[in-house]
């Protein structure tokens, strides 16, 4: 709750302070609470957390009860308003799908996506190919992918999505013989993932 205390300037510069000195205790706090959640969102939870502690600790003097502003229990509460999806200065809507009181009313969750491992599988199936043909594509393509390293599997994407090899150069920074030898590395990489003899398939 930000409360009208918090605009008084004099107020505000005393109570700053004080949260400023339990600052990296409750950082050191909050850091350990928030260890086993998505890395993704770990730093945003962070900073939510930071700012609902604060809240609370300018509530509590606002109430005289500063000597209950402990770094310890102050960062823990906050860690939990934020889970719970009540961020400070935000009003969350039930119907975002990325609002997480949507997510724990409706019991779903959202996942970040990866382009460098997860493609649309109308891109890499051939719409002629019959339905088992077409299963083991959809099965084996993203572990293929998984085998290869970093760079290769960004351009074996962007090769799948329709990028040009002169736009797949561009965008990577090599010569487009140098794309060209990748396709074929790759093409070559993927028969033999599949156990077959090697051949000249179009991946873009």
């Amino acid at each position: 709750m930000i409360t009208s205390a918090m605009f008084n300037p004099g107020t505000q510069n005393g109570i700053t302070k004080a949260f400023e000195r339990m600052l990296p205790s409750i950082k050191r706090v909050i850091t350990f609470e928030l260890r086993r959640d998505p890395r993704s969102i770990r730093g945003e939870r962070a900073a939510d957390a930071i700012a609902a502690a604060f809240v609370a600790f300018a509530r509590l003097n606002e109430l005289g009860k500063e000597t209950l502003a402990y770094p310890t229990a102050l960062a823990r509460y906050a860690v939990r308003r934020v889970r719970s999806g009540r961020s400070i200065g935000t009003k969350q809507n039930s119907l975002d799908v990325l609002s997480a009181v949507a997510q724990r009313r409706h019991a779903f969750s959202t996942i970040q996506f990866d382009p460098e491992t997860h493609i649309c599988s109308e891109l890499i199936v051939d719409r002629k190919c019959d339905p088992a043909a077409e299963a083991i594509c959809r099965i084996d393509f993203g572990d293929w992918l998984g085998s290869l390293c970093r760079l290769k599997r960004r351009i074996a994407v962007a090769l799948a999505c329709g990028t040009s090899t002169n736009e797949t150069a561009e965008q990577f920074r090599l010569s487009a013989a140098r794309i060209s030898q990748v396709r074929r590395e790759l093409a070559s990489s993927w028969w033999q993932f599949q156990s077959l003899p090697d051949a000249e398939p179009a991946l873009g």
